[in-house]
């Protein structure tokens, strides 16, 4: 069941390394009406990087298909991402969630699930093979005291 939600973006770009820096920041932007904390922001940033990341790299590590980050205001001062993709998928979930687990070559960590986990509240990972991934985080953000006039 989806959680209701007060606001709500979506956003589709194909899945180049330059749209990276791209989904961050618009993703970053549209959490800033929750008054995240700058450390709250950072996290965000990170964690929609990390997962975009993993969509372009190793949802199509031979060719240019579709990444979809939709980004969520629900109840709780709660922020919902999902970042999608439509390519090849994960064949062991669990084991790629595993720290230093990768299959894309030497110049890659496989520490991407490690480090959206250890940023946000929640990651749910779900995969078919050849039909996608989809990943989504929450983070619950800091109530904020609301100035007295």
């Amino acid at each position: 069941m989806k959680t209701k939600a007060s606001n709500e973006v979506a956003m589709e770009f194909p899945s180049r390394s330059s749209n990276e820096s791209f989904a961050r920041a618009a993703a970053a932007s549209f959490a800033a009406q929750m008054d995240p904390t700058l450390n709250e922001l950072e996290d965000i940033k990170t964690a929609v990087s990390e997962a975009v990341t993993n969509a372009i790299v190793h949802g199509y590590p031979d060719s240019i298909g579709k990444v979809v980050v939709k980004v969520r205001v629900c109840p709780e001062n709660t922020l919902e991402i999902t970042v999608r993709d439509y390519g090849r998928g994960i064949p062991d979930v669990d084991r790629a969630r595993q720290p230093m687990f990768t299959t894309g070559g030497a110049e890659r960590s496989g520490m991407g699930f490690t480090i959206m986990e250890s940023f946000m509240d929640r990651l749910t990972v779900r995969s078919v093979m050849g039909k996608g991934t989809s990943v989504v985080m929450r983070k619950r953000l800091a109530p904020r005291l609301k100035a007295v006039k």
